[in-house]
């Protein structure tokens, strides 16, 4: 098993026609990864290394499945793209973008929350089930993923997204592997913390055992520590 994603997962890319997306297109695709959609306003008609571009969320949502949306759009635009998304119906948003305001990200994680709606960053480079899916940049290239993440039942969570690979590369070396890893944002706020993705590792019958990666300057690994002591 994993969290969040695997093998059957659908997203949509949110600004797929820039830089960064097209290339995080091209290393999902390779890794196997169920790319649907494509959105980039003024675009529609267009494709990315075969993926369908449209103007809109909806658009693609109303055509098929959407499971989640890597959104990898400026900083002045990247509330407005997850609000859509969110009102499109779709689950969970994985957000790559750096630099949004403070304010925009408590507006994004309240409306996400009356949804029922799975925020992962921002300024964050995604998840993955090794041997499954990936939703975002981590692990970079096809290749590159594959010799440093593998199947396994070590959770990882970081707020680096560097470390999150450099830690999955060490599991993988020593034989363990991990059941997901996840890139949670390096921003002072995020829209899921360790504390929050811990019940949802919990659950999940093939993790045995985590590895959490802290840096300082946010309440994030005492919540965590407060959850753990409450929950035994």
């Amino acid at each position: 098993m994993s969290i969040l994603v695997d093998s059957n997962t659908t997203f949509i890319i949110q600004g797929i026609t820039g830089r960064e997306a097209v290339n995080t297109t091209r290393e999902c695709l390779d890794y196997g990864a169920k790319v649907v959609g494509g959105v980039t306003p003024g675009r529609k008609g267009r494709d990315v290394f075969g993926v369908p571009v449209y103007d809109t969320v909806r658009e693609i949502t109303q055509k098929t499945q959407v499971d989640g949306s890597f959104i990898a759009v400026p900083p002045a635009f990247a509330r407005d793209a997850a609000f859509e998304a969110i009102d499109a119906g779709i689950k969970l948003i994985v957000i790559v973008t750096e630099r949004m305001p403070r304010s925009q990200v408590a507006s994004l994680i309240q409306f996400a929350e009356l949804r029922g709606t799975r925020i992962i960053g921002p300024n964050c480079l995604g998840i993955i089930s090794p041997g499954k899916s990936k939703l975002g940049s981590i692990g970079g290239t096809a290749a590159d993923t594959a010799k440093a993440f593998s199947p396994g039942y070590v959770g990882v969570m970081s707020r680096s997204g560097g470390m999150t690979t450099e830690i999955s590369n060490t599991l993988t070396a020593a034989g363990l592997g991990e059941s997901t890893a996840i890139s949670i944002g390096g921003d002072a706020m995020i829209g899921s913390t360790y504390a929050d993705l811990m019940p949802l590792f919990e659950a999940d019958s093939d993790t045995k055992a985590i590895v959490v990666y802290s840096e300082p300057g946010c309440p994030m690994e005492a919540q965590l520590a407060a959850y753990i002591k409450k929950n035994n």
